[in-house]
């Protein structure tokens, strides 16, 4: 059963099936206020294409990110990929529970999700029950956690987004991957343009909001001159130096409209996830992802526009 599971996954494009048991949980764990019966969780994971980041990195165009390694994996291609493994596990007489991350609902009050408009986001009890998809994933054995806090796998570093099925049948666990990748070397920390992580790698989510967006001019093509006219710390918001608050975040997103969202609610990544690609970078210079290229990820040194610009 398990041997079908992974290649009824792969045919459908997952790149990495893990599983674990549900042993190796915490009683207290959202999977069994999900599903009290679980007795394994089966996660898949997909990789998000070097080439999807060409635009970010070159500086052209922005949107394939968010519609292609956002948008339709997050709503098509690994929702189909949950729905085939979840038919063939009740087809054989057991329940597949499907359980993919839910963008618009966050499980903090005061939070906030940068990939979706803030004001789109639910803060409401139901969201007490949204798994934890890092440690799920590490406990499925997919990859180990960064110091960014991004799952990093063997093949494609942290450029991966997964999902999971709870199910009552009983299936063999894989290993944890033993931590030998992140290095602890904070490139992913340097890397952004808002300084959303902090030295021990923890995310300010709402500062990590603004500049996943583009509040940092010297990284957003798109932004005009008179930027954030009406704000008197326009320069250090686009210098990436501002340190927002909830409502200062949110007064800054109301302002930025230098480039269109997606559709569901996904706004679009003007940062290019500077902390993965930095990352990622980093890992294939090392020579330890297995996946190789015929050319490196990054092959030139990165643009930054002056600040003085918008002075």
């Amino acid at each position: 059963m398990k041997q079908e599971i992974i290649k009824i996954a792969k045919e459908n494009y997952a790149d990495i099936v893990g599983f674990a048991s549900a042993d190796s949980f915490d009683k207290n764990d959202p999977i069994f206020k999900i599903f009290p019966d679980t007795k394994t969780v089966i996660a898949l994971a997909f990789r998000v294409l070097r080439g999807i980041y060409r635009g970010t990195e070159e500086g052209t165009t922005y949107y394939q990110y968010t519609t292609m390694a956002v948008e339709n994996m997050e709503e098509t291609i690994m929702p189909m990929a949950q729905i085939k493994v979840a038919n063939f596990i009740e087809s054989n007489g057991f329940i597949a529970v499907p359980q993919r991350r839910h963008q618009q609902i966050m499980a903090e009050e005061n939070s906030t999700n940068p990939e979706v408009a803030y004001d789109a986001v639910y803060r409401g009890k139901t969201a007490e029950n949204q798994i934890d998809f890092v440690n799920t994933a590490v406990k499925c054995g997919i990859g180990e956690k960064g110091l960014s806090g991004a799952v990093l796998t063997d093949d494609f570093g942290p450029m991966v987004r997964y999902c999971f099925i709870l199910t009552d049948a009983v299936i063999q666990q894989d290993e944890t991957a033993t931590p030998h990748l992140c290095d602890n070397c904070g490139k992913c920390i340097k890397a952004c343009p808002g300084k959303a992580i902090s030295e021990n790698g923890e995310l300010d989510v709402w500062q990590c909001a603004v500049y996943y967006n583009g509040a940092n001019g010297t990284k957003n093509p798109f932004m005009p001159p008179d930027a954030f006219a009406d704000f008197e710390n326009r320069i250090e918001i686009i210098a990436g130096e501002a340190k927002v608050t909830v409502e200062t975040a949110k007064k800054i997103l109301d302002n930025i409209y230098f480039y269109p969202p997606a559709q569901h609610a996904y706004q679009c990544s003007i940062c290019g996830r500077a902390c993965d690609t930095a990352c990622y970078s980093h890992l294939e210079e090392k020579g330890v992802l297995k996946r190789k290229f015929k050319r490196p990820f990054r092959t030139r040194d990165e643009w930054k526009f002056d600040i003085k610009d918008f002075e």
